[in-house]
């Protein structure tokens, strides 16, 4: 299956649902949350079809930065349009949806991913631990940027624009912190699973990715403790979680673009 038809299809309509959003964001238009949703939900469909190309056939699963990025961009649009029918993280695709329609453009630029050996289910299990975390764990990251775009702009008085379009600021940061509770879990989950099954996460080639990891996972729980016993929230809140989410970041990516980008091509 050619997957560059269903990459650019992907493409248009995630900026399409992003572009929506993002008007009725600034009231230029009105919510339709049922268009972002179908268009979006269409979107996620090509993904996977896009994916299903990349990993291919019968072969052992494909674990190279291409195939991780479109993989983590299609469960991050995916797990947003599931939350969204619960709690109101619409908005959140202005940022992940070009995010996510970036991936596909990067998994038709990258170099080809190496095969692995195939996943036993302990480190299956570390796997998708570890990807749910990162893509809830980011959207909790747009979730703060649009909080703290809320609290700036409601200590300037400035009450019109964005800030009417979003939910109320107690909302938004409740949904938040339900959000970190949630990536901080299952992150725990990888970490443990990790350890667990995992030869050794301190080798070369994971040491870096398992102190990032590490140094996330408590700065996020310095973050929920700070909540819980000394009140911490707003832009504080905001920080702390954007630091989080840039260590996951590196941690999960950072490698891999270094090993099979830059190293490689040198």
């Amino acid at each position: 299956m050619q997957a560059l038809p269903f990459a650019l299809i992907a493409i248009i309509l995630y900026c399409g649902a992003a572009s929506w959003q993002a008007l009725a964001l600034t009231r230029r238009v009105p919510q339709r949350p049922p268009l972002v949703l179908a268009l979006g939900g269409l979107a996620v469909v090509c993904h996977l079809l896009v994916l299903g190309a990349l990993v291919g056939g019968n072969e052992p699963l494909s674990l190279g930065l291409g195939t991780t990025a479109t993989a983590a961009g299609a469960l991050i649009a995916a797990l947003l349009l599931a939350i969204s029918l619960f709690k109101p993280v619409l908005n959140v695709a202005v940022g992940l949806f070009p995010l996510a329609a970036m991936t596909l453009v990067l998994a038709v630029g990258l170099p080809g991913s190496p095969r692995g050996d195939g996943l036993t289910p302990g480190i299956a299990l570390h796997v998708v631990s570890s990807a749910l975390a990162f893509a809830v764990l980011a959207i909790a990251a747009v979730q703060a940027i649009l909080l703290g775009v809320q609290n700036q702009a409601l200590r300037h008085h400035h009450i019109r624009g964005v800030v009417q379009a979003l939910p109320p600021l107690t909302t938004m940061e409740r949904v938040l912190f339900e959000l970190v509770w949630a990536g901080v879990g299952l992150l725990t989950l990888a970490i443990l699973s990790g350890f667990l099954f995992l030869d050794n996460l301190f080798a070369q080639h994971l040491a870096h990715k398992t102190l990032l990891s590490l140094a996330a996972w408590v700065i996020f729980s310095i973050l929920l403790a700070g909540h819980h016993w000394l009140g911490w929230r707003g832009l504080k809140a905001v920080r702390w979680t954007l630091g989080g989410c840039a260590l996951l970041l590196l941690a999960y990516f950072g490698s891999k673009f270094a090993l099979e980008v830059i190293f490689q091509g040198a």
